[in-house]
Parts: C-alpha cells; structure tokens; sequence
C-alpha cells in the first residue's frame, strides 16, 4: 500500500515535511513545515502538527490535538525551536503540546510509551519520560521535567519549573508548587506529600525487603523529625549501600530547586 493511500485527501501537508511510507493521516489534518513522523504512526481526524516537530514510530494521535504549535511564553520570538516526541505514545483528544523556547534549550520532549488522555497541557521546555500516564485535564506548565513511570491524576496542574521523580503519583486536582521525589505520592491544593506508591511497587513485583527500605526511607524524609540534610545522610549509611533503589529517591531530593513537597 503507497503512502497516498493511507493519507486522506483534504489533509494538508507541507512539502518539507518527510512522513514514512505507512502513516495513517486522516480527514482534515494539517501538517506544518519541517515535520517528521516515523513509521507505524497514526493521526485520526482535524490533529494539527504545527511545524518543527519529529514524532517518532507507532504512536497514535487522536482527532482535534495540536503537537508541536508556538508556545505561549510572551518572550518567544519567533526562533527556530523544537517539539520531540518518542514511540508508541497515545495522545488523546484535544492533547495541546509546545516547542521550546531559546531561554532553556529550545526543545519541549516527550519519550515513549506514554497515555495522555483528553485534554492533556504539556508547555514549552517540558522533558518528560516513559510510561506516563497524564489523566485528563492536566496542566504542566513549562520548564517542568517528569520522569517515568509517573502518573498524574486529572485535572491536577503543575507549577513551572518543578520535577515530577519517576514512579510517583499525584492525585486527581492537585496543585504542585514544589518538586514531588520519585516514588511520593501527593495530593492537594496545594499538595502535600502522604506515601510513596507502595502499591504500584507491589504490582511491578519488588520485593519486600526493597519496599520496606523505601518505607524507612520516607519517614525518615517525612516523619522523623530530621532536617532534609540530615535524613538524606542517614539514608546513605543505612539503606543506599544495600538497595539501589532507595538512590533515585535521595537523587530526586538533592536535585531538587524548588524544594520538595511536604
């Protein structure tokens, strides 16, 4: 099957955009200049990819979402910025996603494997990672890195410039000024930190003996009393050395700008 036949005749297709053989493009789609769309990837009907953008392979684009449009930052300007998005992703109706900005490093990027539902923000200068799953109505506003394995409930909206660690979650209308460690559960307006997501640790198999650490981990962060310097260096003498794991939670405190969320 040609190409031809796989994209519908009233889609609009700049001519500098290199599209593989069996994309699926249909009713009422436009695509800008300078757009790249990788093998096994499907846009259904009126998705508008707006230019400076490279969709990888196999993902799945629902009708009236617009990838890779201007940003909204006053200072752009113009330049020449970016939108990059993996493999197998599912972007759903209505999904807005935006270049770059030159003020960071000129590129918004999104891995693979991710779900964003209905509705789905993700602003200028966002990197976001793999296996994600953004509800509906989510807001990540720019500048925002998440890492994997996150999920974001609906409605909940994320602050500039905050980090979402791998494996947390945030629940549903929750308002995020602060940075949220891997593995934290949190929650509210604005949000406060509970758990860590336990369960979902569960599901992926660990073990006990490494879900116990992290538990340990948590209060000593949250409910023992100790500076945030202090607890981090009772962690790396008591848990680090024995489970890995308990590294990505310590990284994503003392990276943290902002400040975590309590």
């Amino acid at each position: 099957m040609s190409n031809t036949d796989l994209i519908h005749p009233t889609a609009i297709i700049d001519p500098s955009a290199v599209i593989a053989a069996d994309v699926s493009i249909g009713p009422y789609c436009v695509i800008g200049p300078h757009v790249t769309i990788g093998a096994g990837t499907e846009l259904h009907s009126h998705v508008v990819v707006g230019g400076y953008t490279r969709i990888g392979e196999h993902n799945e684009i629902f009708q009236f979402a617009s990838v890779g449009e201007v940003c909204q930052d006053l200072k752009y300007r113009g330049e020449e910025t970016w939108l990059e998005i993996g493999d197998h992703n599912s972007i759903r109706e209505h999904c807005s996603l935006h270049r770059g900005t030159v003020q960071d490093q000129g590129l918004t990027k999104i891995g693979s494997h991710n779900l964003l539902m209905v509705n789905t923000h993700i602003a200028h200068d966002c990197m976001v990672g793999d296996h994600n799953i953004m509800a509906n109505n989510v807001g990540v506003a720019g500048h925002v890195h998440v890492g994997d394995y996150v999920i974001l409930g609906g409605n909940s909206g994320i602050h500039q410039f905050c980090k979402i660690g791998s494996y947390s979650m945030v629940g549903a209308a929750s308002l995020i000024v602060k940075d949220v460690p891997a593995y934290v559960m949190a929650s509210g307006n604005p949000a406060h930190a509970f758990a860590m997501n336990f369960e979902g640790m569960r599901r992926k198999g660990w073990s006990k003996e490494v879900i116990q650490a992290l538990r340990e981990a948590f209060k000593l962060v949250y409910k023992s009393g100790l500076t945030k310097d202090q607890a981090v260096e009772k962690i790396r003498a008591d848990l680090l050395p024995h489970y890995a794991e308990v590294g990505l939670f310590v990284d994503s405190i003392e990276q943290s700008e902002r400040g975590i969320v309590r």
